[in-house]
């Protein structure tokens, strides 16, 4: 398997949330089908059920983050240069039609995340950007159709992992 290019905090953010599911939320859970169990009948008990399917999910869940931190290849940004995009860039880019700038880091597919602007380097746009300069136009087959783009702007802002 391949290694997935991540950020130091984004590799530490995932560790957190596997040790949260390992100390906290996993040793919950074990206790509700405890408590629902104890109840009697488990074939008509809702909350034995409802345990037990929040057990699968806590456990493929735990299994998920596991198999990502292995394959996880930890990228230092601290080095990086802003001559031309590479994985960890925040990118600021304008619509040709629009005018409309925005900027996205192009961050690993466990990252990725629209609302904060946080886009995977083999999403369509990410794909397309890496390599590029500023000045540099690029043409992107999105789902709505083509839409072209020039980039302005490129710097590398290594992102505080408040703990």
């Amino acid at each position: 398997m391949e290694k997935m290019p991540i950020t130091k905090a984004g590799f530490d953010r995932m560790k957190r949330e596997l040790e949260n599911l390992k100390t906290v939320l996993i040793p919950a859970n074990t206790k509700d089908i405890e408590i629902a169990r104890a109840q009697g009948d488990l074939s008509e008990n809702a909350e034995y059920t409802a345990a037990k399917e929040r057990q699968s999910f806590l456990h493929g869940k735990m299994q998920e983050l596991e198999n990502n931190l292995a394959m996880s290849n930890v990228i230092d940004l601290k080095n990086l240069s802003c001559d031309k995009v590479v994985f960890g860039s925040t990118v600021s880019i304008e619509d040709s039609n629009t005018c409309k700038k925005i900027a996205y880091q192009l961050v690993g597919p466990c990252e990725s995340d629209l609302d904060r602007n946080r886009i995977s380097v083999t999403s369509p746009i990410g794909r397309a950007l890496i390599g590029k300069c500023v000045g540099d136009e690029v043409s992107v087959q999105t789902p709505g159709g083509i839409r072209d783009f020039e980039i302005v702007n490129i710097a590398i802002e290594e992102e505080e992992d408040p703990a």
